[in-house]
C-alpha cells in the first residue's frame, strides 16, 4: 500500500481499513490504544506539513540560486559587502538544508504510517509512545533510545 493510499484510508477509508492499521500501532504501557480519530489527525498534520515544507524548500531553493547567481557581481564591493553577502548566502543554505532535513523526517514518518511501523522504535523495537508521537509526529526513537543517542 502506497503512502498516499493509506493517508487515503486513514482519513476518509473505511472503518475496517482504518480499525486494521490502527490496531498494529503500538502504544506504551498505561496509554489508551490509537483512535481513528488520533491518527486521522497526526496523518492530516503530517500530510499539511509535507505539502508546507515542499512549496518552502522549492522557495528556498529560489533565493538560494538568486543569491549565488549574484555573489559574482559588486566586483567593487569592499571587504565588509563581500563578508555580507557569504553570510547571506550561508544563512540561506542552512535555512535550505534545515527545511529539506525536516521534509526527509516528515515524509519518513508518513511512509512508517502507511507501512504500521509508526510508534516503533527504530533503534530497540518498544513503543515510542502515543503522547510524544501525538508532540512531534516526526519521532523514530523512544525516549530511552533519544536520550542514550544524545549522550553520546
Amino acid at each position: 500500500m502506497s503512502t498516499n493510499d493509506a493517508l487515503s484510508t486513514l482519513t476518509t477509508g473505511s472503518q475496517k481499513g482504518r480499525a486494521a492499521l490502527v490496531a498494529v500501532l503500538p502504544v506504551r504501557d498505561g496509554e489508551d490504544p490509537w483512535t481513528d480519530g488520533e491518527l486521522a489527525e497526526v496523518a492530516t498534520e503530517l500530510t499539511a506539513d509535507r505539502e508546507r515544507l515542499t512549496a518552502e524548500l522549492a522557495e528556498a531553493d529560489a533565493e538560494l540560486s538568486e543569491l549565488l547567481r549574484n555573489s559574482g557581481d559588486g566586483a567593487g564591493d569592499d571587504q565588509a559587502d563581500s563578508g555580507s553577502s557569504a553570510l547571506e548566502r550561508e544563512h540561506e543554505l542552512t535555512l535550505v538544508n534545515n527545511t529539506r532535513d525536516l521534509l526527509e523526517q516528515t515524509t519518513h514518518a508518513l511512509d512508517r504510517l502507511a507501512a504500521g511501523t509508526f510508534g516503533v522504535c527504530e533503534s530497540c523495537g518498544q513503543a515510542v509512545g502515543k503522547a510524544r508521537l501525538q508532540a512531534f509526529p516526526r519521532a523514530v526513537l523512544c525516549v530511552t533510545c533519544k536520550q542514550r543517542e544524545e549522550r553520546r
